[in-house]
């Protein structure tokens, strides 16, 4: 596809952060041109009036209704959606705006960040999040995983991994699928408040979290079985994740420690040169010796990770920003992948460092 074709771009769910951050992200991307920014509760409102950092880019953009951007999507011979709208929402949501464009013989790729198509059966979907879900035949349309351990997409569309599951992927996986450890895995995790949305709650209320540690969800998060799931279909090795996440002092980023008993004594180097090696052609995931940085990472795509080894213990260190590499970030990498285009197109900027 030339560089210089530009692909209609829609976001659903237009008012979180995430949404915030595809926006931003799209105003810089050479191929796509923002299109629409659905919001039911905001249709008329100004994008700005939500996002005024983003102004400069989009000073008329105004919200339009759920009903308007499906039918614009109908109306396109292509189009990229990007689905920013909750989990529970965004399964019906986009089945009906996929029926619509069908029966218009459009052809939409959508790349969806809530959790509504990370699982394989609806079975599986309920058991986590305890309600049914609203479009059980448009699953098999999607598959979820991270970019960087799917060479080949066999789906339209995609459900992106959530943002501990990707930092966890990544660190996991090449232990796993390089037949490393004993597949029993404990997953330590922090994340920024901003992972809970843009709704204020006792546990995400800066004056709450600030200058404070705390874990929740121990050993029952609900990204843990997405994880189980996603390292098996990556890996072919069915094993076992003890998680337990924490609420960091900090807006943005996700550090996670994975560690795990190794099959045979490694060194530290054999360790690191192992992950080198497995990520050797992914552009978004670096390795190296020194222990990883969330503000390097912060606002930009990229992963860092590290290792070590000691004996028969092997631990192994990601980082990611929860709203870009995590969300929204990832999910452009997948839709660049979907029409063709360069994997990094629009995603190169580095971290802003100081944060």
């Amino acid at each position: 596809m030339s560089g210089a074709q530009k692909i209609p771009a829609v976001v659903l769910g237009g008012t979180g952060y995430v949404a915030g951050e595809l926006l931003r992200l799209i105003a810089g991307h050479p191929n796509l041109e923002l299109k629409a920014v659905a919001s039911d509760s905001q249709p008329g409102e100004p994008v700005a009036k939500f996002f005024p950092h983003l102004r400069s880019s989009f000073p008329d953009l105004k919200y339009t209704s759920q009903e308007d951007t499906t039918a614009l999507v109908a109306s396109l011979p292509t189009s990229a959606v990007l689905s920013a709208a909750p989990h529970g929402v965004s399964h019906a949501l986009l089945d009906s705006l996929l029926t619509a464009a069908e029966s218009k013989g459009a052809k939409p790729r959508v790349v969806d960040i809530s959790a509504d198509y990370r699982y394989s059966t609806a079975a599986a979907y309920e058991a986590v999040y305890k309600h049914p879900h609203g479009a059980p035949d448009r699953i098999k349309d999607f598959t979820c995983a991270v970019p960087e351990q799917l060479k080949t997409l066999t789906t339209r569309h995609v459900g992106h991994p959530g943002c501990f599951a990707t930092a966890i992927l990544l660190a996991s996986v090449p232990l796993l699928k390089l037949g490393l450890i004993e597949p029993r895995l404990f997953v330590s995790g922090v994340t920024g408040s901003t992972g809970a949305g843009r709704t204020p709650t006792a546990g995400t209320h800066h004056p709450q979290r600030h200058s404070d540690l705390y874990s929740y969800n121990a050993l029952g998060h609900r990204h843990t079985p997405e994880v189980t799931a996603l390292a098996t279909a990556a890996s072919g090795i069915a094993a076992d994740f003890c998680f337990v996440p924490h609420s960091g002092p900090f807006a943005r980023g996700i550090h996670v420690t994975v560690q795990a008993t190794a099959r045979k004594p490694l060194k530290t180097a054999e360790l690191v040169a192992a992950f080198e090696e497995f990520y050797r052609d992914s552009y978004f995931v670096r390795v190296g010796s020194d222990m990883p940085r969330i503000k390097d990472v912060v606002a930009s795509n990229f992963a860092n990770l590290s290792a070590v080894a000691s004996g028969e213990t092997v631990a192994v260190m990601c980082v990611v920003d929860n709203l870009v590499k995590g969300a929204a970030g990832g999910a452009v990498q997948w839709m660049n992948r979907m029409l063709g285009l360069a994997e990094t197109a629009g995603l190169t900027a580095p971290a802003p460092g100081w944060t």
